[in-house]
């Protein structure tokens, strides 16, 4: 019977699950269209579904007992929310954003990724696509077709548009922070070159974006994966980044002025600050008034923008302006106060914000616990410490995601296609902190069962 089935050629391998995963972000690295529906938005959807059938099929339990909690607890504060909607629609609308980023999109992050490999492969396409959005926002930096910054067509914004004039550097800060946990990894040398010359590569559309958030963001996530890693690659690396800085400040003398006075505006707090900080303080506060009056549910999903001028100082300006690449001019109301946490204490209370904040800080705690097992020998949760360094390049990347988004989340909050790669992070978090390489349990026929089959 053997020799038989070795005459037939075996079928080729079928693609991994992660792939699906993949191809979402790999969508997101096409020019938006404003207005309609987003082809990553449309896959991501799908990937949920095909999450679905894997798990009626494969017969497998869906997530780790941690996970369902850790995902499923917002569940509660957003119901809460939509229900104190100003409308149903108002309500469904921003029910299903949040599920899909928060909820859905992670736990078919975490139900897809199904070791180490899958988790190196979603994180390289992270970086690819950082690679892609940030040759064309260097592009756009050099030509002065990028969008409008100080009167002058010079900021970086890649392919996604003035209207979203953060999701280039949230996709090349991503990636930047996944090419360093890589770096900082045990893995084959080649790739761990490869991956620092990606982060290297990677400074210089970061820096064009002129997103004082990201910025902010990128150097604690990769302090703390320099930290995590240990003090001799936190040296090293140091001096590699210090030593590009200088070379990207002093190559690009042209922008060195505009740099230098982005970089002035981040302490630049109370002695006349620009008028994008006054508008982001005054939001804040608006923010803070609609939680005083509403502390425990909030105003209501897609509340914000109907109760802003109710709680808001004359200092708030008409909007944001928007013009450049190829976009016409026009005035962008501005619809949240640029900080997750207080979107979520004005609009979901206190409910919503420790439903979701409690999550995202628990996961920060599982993965960094689980890392030192990994960084001293240990098994990576696979039982032989393996031949790739145990997974500590996973770790750091993880540990990196989280931080990054914790702290961006004081400078901005959820809007735009970008926003997917949000889900897509956290699940990547999710899979290291709470499930890592042990094998999702099948549930397995017994032995009656096996007896009739055969």
């Amino acid at each position: 019977m053997s020799l038989a089935l070795t005459a037939f050629p075996r079928r080729p391998a079928a693609p991994a699950p992660v792939a699906a995963a993949v191809a979402v972000v790999a969508l997101l690295a096409l020019p938006v269209s404003p207005g309609g529906a987003e082809p990553a938005d449309v896959l991501s959807a799908l990937m949920v579904l095909y999450c679905l059938v894997l798990v009626v099929r494969e017969r497998r339990r869906p997530l780790p007992p941690a996970a369902a909690l850790l995902l499923g607890l917002p569940v509660v504060g957003l119901a809460l929310a939509a229900m104190g909607a100003s409308s149903a629609a108002a309500g469904l609308a921003g029910l299903g954003r949040y599920l899909q980023i928060f909820v859905l999109v992670p736990a078919a992050v975490l139900l897809l990724v199904r070791d180490r490999s899958g988790f190196r492969l979603l994180a390289w396409s992270f970086v690819g696509l950082a690679l892609v959005q940030g040759a064309v926002g260097v592009h756009q930096y050099v030509t002065r077709t990028g969008a409008s910054y100080q009167g002058e067509d010079v900021r970086a914004v890649g392919t996604f548009g003035p209207q979203d004039v953060m999701g280039m550097a949230t996709a090349v800060a991503l990636g930047l922070v996944c090419a360093v946990g890589i770096a900082l990894g045990r893995s084959p040398l080649r790739q761990r070159a490869l991956a620092a010359g990606c982060a290297l590569a990677l400074l210089a559309p970061l820096a064009f974006s002129f997103s004082r958030g990201a910025w902010i963001a990128t150097v604690l996530a990769c302090s703390a994966q320099l930290v995590l890693a240990g003090p001799r690659r936190a040296l090293v690396t140091a001096a590699a980044v210090a030593a590009a800085g200088v070379v990207l400040v002093g190559g690009f003398g042209a922008g060195s002025a505009q740099l230098q006075q982005r970089l002035g505006s981040i302490a630049q707090v109370a002695d006349a600050p620009d008028q994008s900080v006054i508008d982001r303080y005054t939001l804040w506060a608006s923010a803070v008034g609609m939680w005083r009056r509403h502390p425990v549910t909030g105003v209501g999903l897609k509340g914000f923008p109907e109760y802003r001028d109710g709680n808001a100082s004359v200092a708030l300006s008409s909007g944001a302006e928007v013009a450049g690449a190829g976009a016409a001019y026009r005035r962008q109301p501005l619809l949240s106060p640029h900080n997750m946490y207080l979107l979520l204490l004005s609009e979901q209370g206190l409910v919503g914000l420790v439903a979701l904040t409690g999550g995202w800080l628990a996961l920060l705690v599982c993965a960094v616990r689980r890392l030192p097992r990994v960084r001293d020998g240990g098994d990576g949760g696979r039982g032989d410490g393996g031949a790739d360094g145990g997974g500590l390049d996973c770790g750091l990347v993880a540990c990196g995601l989280i931080v990054w988004q914790l702290t961006d989340f004081a400078y901005g909050d959820i809007g735009g296609p970008s926003t997917l790669l949000t889900g897509l992070a956290l699940g990547l978090t999710a899979w290291w902190a709470l499930s890592g390489d042990r094998t999702p349990r099948v549930l397995t026929p017994t032995r009656t069962e096996e007896a009739v089959t055969r």
